[in-house]
Formats: C-alpha cells, structure tokens, sequence
C-alpha cells in the first residue's frame, strides 16, 4: 500500500510486500513447516533438558548451549512462519512498515548474538580441551553470565544501529521487497535517497564483524585440534575429533552465507536469498542434532528426563 504524505507529487510506503523464496512452488508448505517443527522441537528438548536441574548438565557448556538452543528456536521463529504464510495466501505476503522495522530489528538481534555466541562456545572448548587445570576457575559462574549478558548486548546495539539508520530513510514505491523477509540489502533498494553510510556501516558491522568472528573461530579450533593430536588414547582422539568436525561444519555452515551476501551490499534476490535461507533454515535445524548426537551427556539426560515424565505419567490400566 502506498499513502499520500504532505508533500506534494510524493508517496511514502506504509506496507511492504515480500517475495516468495524461488522453487517453493515444488515445495510445499508442509515441507517448511517440517523444518520448522524439527527445529522448534529439537531445540525445545535441549532447553528443557540442560534447564531440568540434571546434574550431568552444569558445566559452562551447558549453559551456553541452552543460550544457543533459544537463539535457534528463536530465530527459526522470526522467518519462517512468515515464509509459511506467503505460501498460503497473498495477505501473508504483506507486512507493515513497522512490522518490516521489527522484523529486521529482531533478526539482526538474534543472528548477531549467535554469531559471537559461537565464539564463547568455542573459547569455552579451547579452555576445556587446552587448559583443563585451569577451566573451573577461567570459567566460572560469574564469568559465564559475564560472557552470556555481552552477547545479548552486542546484538541489541548491533541490530539498533542498523534498524535506525534503515528506517529513518524516506520510502516510496515500489514496495516489493525481492527477498523472503525483511533485511538490509532488499529493503535498501527501495530507499530513495543517498544510503552511502547504510553501505559502508553494513560492510563494517557485519561483513568484517562477521569474517573477523569466522576467523578467530578457525584459529581457536586449531589450537583445539592440536591439543586434541596430543591426547595419548585413539579413542579419546577420536571422541575430540568428531565433536569438533561436527561443531566447526555447522559453524561454517552459519557463517559463509551471511560473509557472502553483507559483503556485496547490492547482492539481493535469489541468489542471495538460498544463501539467507540455508543459513536461517537449513543450519539452525542441525544446530539440535549435532549438539545432541555428538555428546553423549545431553543424550542419557535427555533418556533420563522422558524416563523420568513417563514414570510419572503412567499408563492408566484397563477397565475391570
């Protein structure tokens, strides 16, 4: 919809209307909500479990996992019930101006956060691995909410900044944002104004942020790796090895989409957007699986905990 302002010969632009994802004509709506499901539930049974009290479950570890199980649940949440919605009916395409800002605000939120929650994660390894002596104390209770609060900060300046610059910006038509949801690139291109500082701001905080975070993260799992080739027995060696390749593929697999697309600042479309819903879709699915299937902790609480709700919900016998 697009609205007369005060101004005469000009519109502003109070609703926008987004793009389906391409090939979702060959995937119905059942298959994303599929994904959807998985991720939601998969992601729930991690919180539930390392929230449950278990006392397997209390190391900094934990608790940082049940952080990132939120932040996948979360950011699940924020893109793809609305993709959902635009495969069902034309309205589900439309969002309000307002409801754009929220939107790019909440998901710059919530990416950015996990982005450097990755990095606690894997400080919190490189400790473990590196520095056994010295975890309990370099890794205390205080330094975790330390570590958990400065993330969730950084996201929520992070995102502000952006959120604000974006949308302080005069909009006119047309209103088709050529993209599955609301983000900086696509929503720019609607802009009719100088967006030079949006660009070069985008490039800094999130491109360089995001490939300086990739970087650090590449370097704390070498020292990892090369702690891990010291450790005397092979199946120890090989417990280390597989819990690492698991988290640093689905590292890669988070980081090099965005590295792409916010580092060419006028890449949008469908190119862009497979990259946006790998990362945003794709990825936050294996989060559950890999950080459940790989450690064998998170699985006996995990058998504990339905044991424990099946127990006490037992079966009601049959009628005499």
């Amino acid at each position: 919809m697009i609205v007369e302002t005060k101004y005469p010969n000009q519109t502003m632009v109070s609703n926008f209307f987004l793009q389906s994802l391409m090939y979702t004509a060959e995937h119905p709506t059942l298959f994303f909500l599929l994904i959807y499901s998985i991720t939601v539930t998969g992601n729930l049974l991690i919180l539930i479990n390392v929230g449950s009290g278990d006392p397997h479950l209390r190391s900094p570890m934990y608790h940082f996992l049940g952080h990132l199980s939120f932040l996948d649940a979360y950011l699940s949440t924020v893109t793809v019930p609305k993709v959902m919605a635009g495969l069902l009916t034309l309205n589900g395409k439309v969002i309000s101006f307002e409801g754009c800002a929220i939107h790019l605000y909440c998901f710059h939120f919530l990416a950015i956060t996990e982005c450097f929650r990755y990095i606690v994660i894997a400080y919190d390894c490189y400790l473990a691995i590196c520095q056994p002596l010295q975890y309990q104390v370099a890794m205390n209770r205080q330094m975790c909410a330390g570590l958990a609060g400065i993330t969730w900060a950084v996201g929520a300046v992070h995102s502000a900044i952006h959120t604000s610059l974006t949308f302080r910006l005069l909009y006119r038509g047309p209103y088709h944002i050529v993209y599955f949801f609301c983000d900086l690139s696509p929503v720019l291109k609607l802009v009719c104004a100088d967006i030079t500082i949006n660009e070069i701001v985008m490039l800094a905080n999130i491109g360089v942020v995001a490939e300086g975070c990739l970087i650090l993260l590449i370097i704390s799992y070498i020292f990892i790796v090369a702690s891990v080739l010291r450790i005397c027995t092979a199946k120890g060696r090989q417990r280390a090895f597989s819990m690492c390749t698991a988290h640093l593929t689905v590292v890669l697999l988070y980081y090099m989409p965005p590295v792409c697309i916010y580092l060419q600042p006028h890449s949008s479309g469908a190119g862009a957007g497979a990259l946006a819903a790998f990362y945003t879709m794709v990825t936050l699915m294996l989060n559950a699986f890999v950080y459940t299937l790989q450690n064998n902790e998170v699985r006996r609480a995990l058998r504990r905990l339905l044991c424990q709700g099946s127990q006490e919900f037992p079966a009601s016998s049959p009628a005499p």
